[in-house]
């Protein structure tokens, strides 16, 4: 009977893991969405879209990219990349500069009129990210955040293997 009652718990306990799993991607991704929905929302009325205000966010820290290379840090297509660029550029906030070496190629820089949206995201940022850890405790939010870089590290770790064993399998 004890036996019977152990199994009973073991595969309870098991279901459970596995229902938490899977419901850890769910909640990921529905944090995700609900994240740039509520941005959204707050932005609006910004003169910007979410796509336009990541990439202004991302080539503030990555200033002097070329395209390519942006394109593949927002996980983007590059001529949908090019679209938002041209736009960013007709409103006076990119420029694009030859490369020096490769006339192909083009390097990003932020103008003088970008520096007022930055502060103008970081604030919209904040005030979303204020909205979501609304009752999350200082101790809980640094946890979380702890947890989630975790996540991001092993599955960039997972990625790149993945990668790597493809290239030798399919090049010697």
């Amino acid at each position: 009977m004890i036996a019977g009652s152990t199994n009973l718990i073991i595969s309870e306990v098991r279901r459970s893991m596995e229902t938490n799993s899977s419901t850890l991607d769910f909640v990921l991704h529905d944090v995700a969405r609900l994240l740039r929905r509520r941005f959204e929302q707050n932005a609006r009325g910004s003169g910007l879209t979410r796509s336009q205000w990541q990439v202004l966010t991302y080539l503030a820290q990555n200033e002097g990219i070329n395209q390519s290379g942006l394109a593949e840090l927002l996980d983007v297509e590059p001529i949908t990349l090019c679209r938002i660029v041209d736009k960013l550029q007709a409103f006076g906030l990119i420029e694009r500069h030859p490369h020096p070496s490769d006339r192909r190629v083009w390097i990003l820089h932020l103008t003088p009129a970008a520096h007022p949206k930055l502060m103008q995201v970081r604030k919209l940022g904040d005030l979303t990210r204020s909205e979501a850890l609304a009752g999350v405790s200082d101790t809980d939010g640094s946890h979380l955040l702890e947890t989630l870089q975790a996540l991001k590290l092993n599955l960039t770790d997972a990625c790149d293997w993945s990668v790597a064993g493809h290239k030798r399998a399919t090049h010697g």
